[in-house]
């Protein structure tokens, strides 16, 4: 038992954050591409020019 916790629990505490880690970073490329593209798209345009 470690800070009142008993194995197991450290075991799927374990497992979820081992599970979670690889989908945050897929989330993360794809909110980073989304915001270069919407960067791209918009960079250097005025008002309503298009």
């Amino acid at each position: 038992m470690f800070l009142g916790i008993e194995w197991y629990w450290w075991l799927l505490i374990v497992l979820i954050v081992a599970v979670s880690i690889p989908f945050k970073v897929k989330f993360m490329k794809r909110i980073g591409k989304r915001q270069r593209e919407k960067k791209e798209r918009y960079d250097g345009k005025w008002g309503d020019d298009q």
